[in-house]
């Protein structure tokens, strides 16, 4: 929950291209941030892996009026409408990009490539068909602000029954990192987002984060296989909750066009 998802990134800058707010080379840069190429693969009409600009393009003449994220977990296909095939290898990769309008999907595959001290990351999208349908489990920004609310007292409730609040320096490191990245989220949702989707996709990255510093920065008071297995219950809906929120916020600007 600490990194944003590559797919967040496709979908914000791929609905500015497609709502004309942004340049297919600007929403490409952004897509690619700091990873050195992005490619995809499969895409209809296509022999060859093409890059982001021909890709988005494609995409727009194939029929896509908009891209939404799915973040699945075991157990919880966030986002995901099918098929089988599709889902799987998702899940697998922890994230995809639907698109709305025409019945295909892209998912990730991350390589790293190039000698100690200088690796560089190549990601290429594979381009695959899904089925249309509505995507599994996404809350409106108005549920997912909600829900947020609760899940940060949780979360903090968790922290602090832990001991994890009060582990000194590291935590204080994490807090602050999340503090930035939720600085960043503003330009990571694009031209075109409302600022409800900004706001809503800052505290699921706040409450996200809080979840990884219980789970990462030592046993606190979880000094037990129960105890830590409790830790992990009490947890897992809050991620599941901040999860769902990102989603809601990537793909707020979908839903609003089908209103």
């Amino acid at each position: 929950m600490l990194s944003e998802p590559r797919a967040g990134r496709l979908a914000a800058w791929g609905n500015a291209l497609i709502a004309g707010m942004v340049s297919p080379d600007d929403a490409a840069i952004a897509i690619v941030g700091e990873d050195a190429v992005h490619r995809v693969e499969g895409l209809p009409g296509e022999s060859s892996p093409v890059g982001l600009t021909l890709a988005l393009g494609r995409l727009r003449a194939l029929g896509a009026t908009g891209l939404r994220v799915a973040l699945p977990a075991p157990g919880h296909p966030l986002g995901l409408s099918g098929p089988p095939d599709f889902n799987a290898r998702a899940l697998e990769a922890e994230e995809a990009v639907i698109c709305h309008g025409a019945a295909l999907g892209l998912v990730p595959e991350v390589y790293e490539a190039g000698p100690e001290g200088d690796v560089h990351v190549e990601v290429v999208w594979h381009c695959l068909p899904v089925r249309e349908a509505p995507p599994a489990d996404v809350p409106s920004l108005g549920e997912a602000e909600r829900e947020l609310a609760e899940a940060l007292r949780d979360a903090t409730e968790v922290l602090t029954r832990l001991d994890v609040a009060g582990s000194g320096p590291v935590a204080e490191a994490a807090v602050a990192a999340y503090r930035a990245r939720a600085e960043r989220g503003r330009e990571v949702l694009a031209p075109g987002y409302p600022p409800r989707a900004v706001r809503v996709l800052e505290l699921a990255q706040r409450v996200g984060a809080l979840v990884s510093l219980a789970y990462e920065n030592g046993h606190g008071g979880a000094v037990s296989a129960s105890e830590m297995a409790a830790r992990g219950d009490a947890l897992r809906p809050v991620e599941r909750t901040a999860r769902r929120a990102q989603v809601a916020a990537y793909n707020s600007v979908v839903e609003e066009r089908e209103r």
